[in-house]
């Protein structure tokens, strides 16, 4: 197994044991696992517009784990914090201790 297909694995195992139904455990945490190694924002790589949009979808479907993620801190972040491990994306980012650069220019465009 690749070093993304673990991660993979890792972030998926990591929903499951958080989900709320056999859908959220069987269906979404395999296809959030997937989409947490592509490189944008955890939320536009799962076709949400919003972050708050994807924060009640979370909420919705994993909710014990959506109250442990600190509210300043980005999705993907939290996720691949769970499992001691930096998200690909985040790899090159220069911002990776503090992850709000992108968040702050975002709120000031």
């Amino acid at each position: 197994m690749s070093e993304l297909e673990v991660m993979q694995s890792e972030v998926c195992l990591l929903l499951q044991s958080y989900s709320i139904n056999s859908h959220a455990r069987m269906v979404l945490s395999p296809w959030i696992a997937h989409k947490s190694l592509e490189s944008n924002h955890l939320y536009e790589d799962l076709g949400f517009k919003s972050r708050s949009e994807m924060g009640k979808f979370m909420n919705k479907n994993f909710p014990k784990l959506a109250q442990q993620k600190p509210k300043t801190k980005l999705w993907k972040k939290f996720l691949y914090e769970k499992i001691d491990k930096i998200a690909p994306a985040c790899m090159d980012c220069s911002d990776q201790m503090n992850c709000f650069q992108c968040l702050v220019s975002e709120l000031s465009a």
